[in-house]
């Protein structure tokens, strides 16, 4: 099987591009052909496993249409107990290698993901694309593509998603990622070795969390007077570029930055906020952020291309369903409603959709619902002439809160805080906000009686009861976190905000009003909207009391 480093090493640039970014070229149709193509290859291989005929539901579709009609849409609980023990022999193929996220604290601690090794080397190809996408000017542009290509990635180790795409990109051009003794390291001690290495051997790269890399590019301005120079007077070129950065920084009045250091040839993210760092990071970086969307169950969904507008969808890794929004507020009101769904070729522009995947290449996911919210901006990319539709992150669309893209908070993890602090509370709601540049938790409490505290006491208790819950193997909360970089970023991740005294009741009394049934009269404990948020806020008349819901029992939203 040639590989992309094959073509690379031989010189072959054209087959290169071709065979890891030429999708941008297919049309429409063609890309509909391939997704129905894989899509009942994937159905045969599901119905000769054990687990992908449990998934299905005992279904034997035997064309797409049968599929989407008799297949349920599945959650990660469709899934347990095989994928959480890892069970091989249930799935359709070897695994190639195992990935994992955080899970639902108290039903199970990590959600593992096979990858078989078709599929890995699949996803090789489109970390690739990512690396070329993020170095070029224009089609076929690979001019800056060369085997040693140094990149600094500040994200996870190989057993998450992120890690392990950032070491698929290394297979599939011979990238050197720095430090090249990284693996085993902790975050912080991985950052300052990369860095020190990329002083020496220079820096072609740099990618991670758009969060991370402003947080790193701070952390360098801050510190760009301190460095001493004199272990570099025996190393002339890592000497020449401190030297150089700090005449481009006078020269421009201001402290040091690191795109003052490196000239980079592409810098690339992925994470719900990259559309809101973008502007810094090429401020700090000195080039704009290719974004990607990708996710632990599917690997790449969707890639920018060098005009870095939307992001265009990759055909060949999973089948694409779309619930529209409209479809998934009714499910929300009523949660045995089967939502409707509708392929790539059916969505329209402007509209939201909670985006549902199916694997391809023997894996395992099965019109399952990521929980994300996305917008298509666009049918086609005009300016480029790329007829697949443009895409961007909207939203999170379950029950769950992303801080870092490296995992989920739950409900039951923040009451199990709140509680564990003893504060007397009525009611509270969260969810993730960005605040001076950086992702919090939010959350709004309404405090119980006459008692009287600070916001800020109350955000030291409730953090340190995360803190404490961190211990506890069964919330696995580290990934809340993203582990060591919050340290390293000088973080507290959470933010208290009190509501009005019987902000609660109100709202209650609200919905009564207006006819709302009885599992809908309460605000939604994670993820309000700016309207459930300004209802809370607004001062008012109180009226009776509501009583404190019992912690660990979760209610439908």
């Amino acid at each position: 099987m040639t590989r992309p480093i094959d073509l690379l090493r031989g010189g072959k640039k054209e087959e290169l591009w071709q065979m890891c970014c030429g999708f941008i070229d297919l049309s429409l149709e063609e890309v509909m052909t391939i997704q129905k193509r894989l899509l009942l290859e994937q159905i045969e291989l599901l119905k000769n496993c054990e687990l992908g005929r449990k998934v299905m539901g005992g279904a034997m579709p035997t064309t797409v249409e049968e599929f989407r009609e008799q297949v349920p849409l599945t959650t990660y609980n469709d899934y347990i107990p095989e994928l959480v023990e890892k069970r091989e022999d249930a799935l359709p193929a070897k695994v190639a290698r195992w990935v994992r996220t955080s899970g639902h604290a108290g039903d199970y601690d990590v959600k593992w993901v096979p990858m078989s090794e078709d599929f890995t080397n699949e996803c090789e190809k489109y970390g690739a694309a990512v690396v070329m996408f993020s170095t070029c000017n224009s089609r076929g542009d690979l001019s800056k593509i060369k085997e040693h290509f140094k990149l600094l990635f500040s994200m996870g180790t190989p057993e998450y998603v992120s890690g392990a795409m950032v070491y698929l990109m290394r297979q599939a051009l011979g990238c050197d990622i720095l430090p090249l003794k990284g693996e085993g390291m902790q975050f912080q001690e991985r950052m300052k070795a990369g860095f020190n290495e990329a002083l020496y051997k220079g820096l072609d790269m740099k990618g991670g969390l758009p969060t991370v890399l402003v947080a790193v590019g701070e952390q360098f301005k801050q510190r760009s007077g301190k460095r001493n120079i004199r272990p570099l007077l025996s190393h002339p070129k890592a000497l020449w570029r401190v030297m150089r950065a700090v005449a481009i920084s006078k020269l421009h009045h201001r402290a040091m930055l690191p795109k003052d250091m490196w000239s980079l040839k592409g810098i690339a993210g992925c994470g719900t906020d990259s559309g809101i760092f973008r502007k810094k990071v090429e401020e700090l970086w000195g080039r704009p952020l290719l974004e990607m969307y990708s996710s632990t169950e599917g690997g790449y969904y969707a890639i920018q291309t060098w005009d870095y507008e939307g992001m265009t969808f990759v055909p060949n890794l999973n089948f694409y369903e779309f619930i529209p929004e409209r479809e998934w507020f009714k499910w929300q009101l009523d949660r045995s409603y089967k939502p409707k769904t509708l392929l790539l070729d059916e969505v329209k522009a402007g509209e939201k959709y909670e985006i549902v995947i199916t694997n391809f290449h023997s894996g395992i996911m099965t019109r399952y619902r990521i929980g994300d919210m996305i917008r298509i901006t666009s049918l086609r990319n005009e300016k480029l002439n790329i007829d697949i539709p443009q895409m961007m992150f909207e939203r999170r669309a379950d029950e769950l809160i992303d801080i870092f893209g490296f995992g989920h908070i739950t409900e039951k993890l923040i009451w199990q805080a709140i509680e564990n602090t003893g504060i007397p509370y009525v009611d509270w709601t969260a969810r993730k906000e960005i605040i001076e540049d950086k992702p919090l938790l939010h959350v709004y409490l309404e405090l119980q009686g006459d008692y009287i505290a600070s916001e800020q006491t109350v955000e030291a208790a409730v953090y340190k009861e995360f803190t404490e819950l961190d211990k506890i193997h069964e919330f696995n909360l580290y990934k809340f976190a993203y582990g060591e970089a919050v340290e390293f970023m000088d973080m507290k991740p959470v933010k208290i905000t009190f509501l009005p005294r019987g902000a609660s009741a109100r709202y209650i009394s609200r919905m009564r009003a207006q006819g709302a049934d009885l599992g809908h009269i309460k605000p939604p404990h994670i993820n309000p909207s700016d309207e459930i948020l300004s209802i809370l806020e607004s001062p008012g008349v109180e009226v009776e009391a509501v009583p404190k819901a019992e912690p660990g029992r979760v209610t439908a939203q």
